[in-house]
């Protein structure tokens, strides 16, 4: 299911508070700035730093 889009508006990410992306078919949330991949589990975004991946 795709996130929804009010809470899409205001979802940033922890590190750097820059806006995320859906990214990989809508499983996880991409920050552009910083690189962090948050998944997404059971629809609900792990916006947690320690949860992150970074990719290029």
């Amino acid at each position: 299911m795709p996130i929804d889009a009010e809470l899409l508006e205001i979802l940033a990410c922890p590190a750097c508070k820059t806006p995320v992306v859906p990214v990989k078919d809508g499983a996880a949330l991409k920050c552009e700035a910083c690189r962090r991949v948050y998944p997404i589990k059971d629809d609900i975004p792990v916006m947690l730093l320690d949860e992150a991946t970074v990719e290029p």
